[in-house]
């Protein structure tokens, strides 16, 4: 054997000794990030889950914190029962639909839920005392949340609703911070967190056919109707299908004969006021013309329309700090482009009927991305939680770019006639604000079975300089926005402080 030979074992069980070194230490290196990125670094992230046991245990033995409104009004309270436990009081039922609850019995909803970690004092104002607290058993800290909503507004939110069922989401869209999130009905939030009465309350609300535990401001899927044509609008000046200037020969005729597309007929009420002339895209927005948007949704094509609702939140549930259902443009699931079926899917989909659902704040969002000149910020309801060891505030953050400026300043100048020109005041009578400019859109949903539609409103104000983005929903409350345009108006003006 020669020496070469002798050798050739000694370093074949080397390079395996070091190969299984490196290995070790590669996979030892792997728990020790894998343990400190969710010991370290998701700690905060994992400590303030509402379904960790440690924030469970504290939502049902500690006096959780007071929840306040952005003037500093409380919202949430708490006060003791007979044994000496604490138990949640809310200042008003008109926040039931966004606060929520916090029951023993039934668990928490709303705010309540997801912010139980803080509320609790699971999770500290300080960060770093967070991470000390799990060596050191330091007790916990009951944060103060102070929200981004105005009571004020919201209880007028519900008024102005009254009877009706329906939703308002109104925000900043320049911070992103929610000014009102109402949904009725209402409930008693406080007779389902006290003990005497909770199992009762909560049945009841449970057999209710009327769905008051349903936020739907956040969770309630609406057929939209033209109030859409702002999503179509958006996505076909992007895609350059349309631009302001674009007409269609066609439109006038088939708003007395009707649109034919596959055999299938959509109509469109005549406007008399321009007689046989071809609208222009800003005509089109302030008569709202079915006809104008079924035409634009096919040459913008599905791919495109659905991409650029994606952009603006669609397809998926929000990033909102409350659960919230996905909003969607079509069922998906068809070969037309973009999931839809066929043609006439999409042509009913560019003026919001057909398989389009959305929820009151994606609306309110889709206003807002326009009068952020395409920014969204992230929807948020939290300025600040406050403990006695510090602050921890909560920033605007820019969630997504949905738009180009000049499509969000094309669009603006649509939605302005649609509320301040003269035949568009005729659908959006009671939107109107006296010397402010209000830019918006109105819209009747149908939804079959001869049941009265949906009455819709979506816009914002100044047009000039948005400070205000608002969405209104009143289930079977007419025709355009009969109901929902006066309810927008109002809350506007009590916001601009007018």
């Amino acid at each position: 054997m020669t020496a070469a030979a002798r050798r050739r074992p000694g370093r074949s069980i080397g390079r395996t000794l070091t190969g299984l070194g490196v290995a070790l230490s590669l996979a030892f290196g792997a728990i020790a990030a894998g343990a400190g990125y969710w010991q370290v670094l998701r700690s905060q992230d994992l400590a303030a889950s509402p379904d960790d046991i440690a924030v469970i245990a504290a939502s049902r033995q500690v006096v959780r914190g007071v929840i306040l409104d952005r003037d500093g009004g409380t919202l949430a309270t708490s006060k003791r029962d007979a044994n000496g436990e604490p138990y949640r009081v809310y200042a008003s039922r008109s926040v039931s639909g966004v606060i929520g609850y916090a029951s023993r019995l039934y668990g928490s909803a709303g705010l309540e839920r997801a912010y139980d970690a803080q509320i609790s004092g699971v999770v500290p104002a300080d960060p770093l005392r967070g991470l000390l607290r799990k060596f050191q058993g330091l007790p916990s800290d009951p944060q103060t949340v102070q929200t981004t909503l105005s009571l004020a507004i919201q209880e007028r939110a519900v008024k102005l609703l009254g009877a009706d069922t329906g939703a308002v989401v109104m925000l900043n869209p320049q911070t992103g911070a929610i000014i009102a999130l109402a949904s009725t009905p209402i409930y008693d939030a406080t007779a389902i967190s006290n003990p005497a009465t909770s199992k009762a309350t909560f049945e009841a609300l449970q057999n209710d056919p009327s769905q008051p535990l349903l936020p739907r401001a956040t969770q309630g899927l609406y057929v939209p109707g033209s109030v859409f044509k702002i999503v179509t609008a958006i996505a076909a000046l992007e895609s350059g299908a349309i631009n302001p200037d674009t007409s269609y020969a066609e439109q006038p005729a088939a708003e007395t004969k009707g649109l034919t597309i596959s055999g299938y007929t959509i109509h469109d009420g005549h406007h008399t006021q321009t007689g046989s002339r071809a609208l222009t895209f800003p005509e089109a927005v302030e008569v709202s013309c079915n006809v104008y948007f079924a035409l634009t949704a096919l040459k913008t094509g599905g791919e495109a329309l659905d991409a650029r609702a994606e952009d603006l939140g669609f397809g998926k549930p929000l990033l909102f700090p409350l659960s919230t259902s996905s909003s969607q443009v079509t069922g998906g699931g068809g070969e037309f482009g973009g999931g839809f079926r066929d043609a006439v899917e999409l042509a009913t989909a560019g003026f919001g009927q057909g398989e389009t659902f959305v929820t009151p704040l994606q609306m309110a969002l889709v206003a807002a991305a326009v009068a952020n000149g395409g920014t969204i910020m992230q929807p948020r309801l939290v300025d600040a939680f406050v403990g006695r060891d510090g602050t921890t505030t909560v920033n605007a953050e820019v969630w997504r770019r949905a738009m180009s400026s000049q499509t969000a300043a094309e669009v603006t100048a649509a939605m302005i006639r649609a509320v301040e020109g003269e035949l568009g005041r005729q659908f959006t009578s009671g939107a109107q604000i006296a010397g402010i400019q209000v830019a918006g859109k109105s819209g009747t949903a149908e939804i079959g079975g001869g049941t009265e539609p949906h009455s819709w409103f979506i816009g914002f104000a100044p047009a000039d300089n948005p400070t205000i983005a608002i969405a209104v929903v009143v289930e079977h409350g007419g025709r355009g926005g009969a109901r929902a345009a006066p309810i927008a108006g109002d809350l506007m003006r009590m916001a601009l402080g007018l």
